[in-house]
């Protein structure tokens, strides 16, 4: 478990101190292009969560992180001893979901965004250590899990024969 708490809080301060970088050097609503038209920094901050939803809902927020890590811990302790693969989506989720919590109990229920692709709502690294998390799990649940099922179908076949 420390392991764990060490891997989340690297991702926690990452995100962080990004922010706190952001928030310290740019004025809000600025935004300074990386790749003109393609890529900017953009300096906002934002009271919804992903794709505009949800704005302003503190309690929505409060008890959706809380369920998160309640169903992280449960997951990292039942499954994780048997499935490592685990172990890297689980510490994204919880260190993205804790900074972005962490953000809206500093700023009345807003978090802080910057990464600008322009085609995209404006988003933050903790959003993308989510997002990511999210997509390894699914990823995994989809195909690795089928390939172990399929797995212990044979030594079970081959113990029968």
């Amino acid at each position: 478990m420390r392991r764990f708490i060490g891997w989340t809080t690297l991702v926690l301060l990452f995100d962080q101190i990004s922010k706190f970088f952001i928030q310290q050097k740019m004025k809000l609503n600025e935004s300074l292009p990386i790749i003109k038209g393609v890529f900017h920094i953009t300096y906002i901050e934002n009271p919804r969560t992903a794709f505009g939803l949800f704005k302003y809902q503190i309690i929505f927020f409060i008890i959706a992180v809380l369920v998160s890590i309640f169903l992280v811990i449960f997951i990292y302790k039942k499954i994780v001893p048997k499935d490592s693969y685990l172990f890297i989506p689980l510490v994204l989720i919880s260190g993205g979901a804790i900074g972005n919590f962490i953000d809206r109990l500093r700023m009345g229920g807003m978090v802080i965004d910057f990464l600008d692709f322009r085609i995209w709502p404006i988003f933050n690294f903790a959003d993308t250590a989510i997002v990511c998390g999210m997509l390894i799990l699914l990823i995994h649940f989809l195909f690795h899990s089928k390939e172990e099922d399929k797995e212990e179908d044979k030594e079970e076949d081959k113990e029968l024969v």
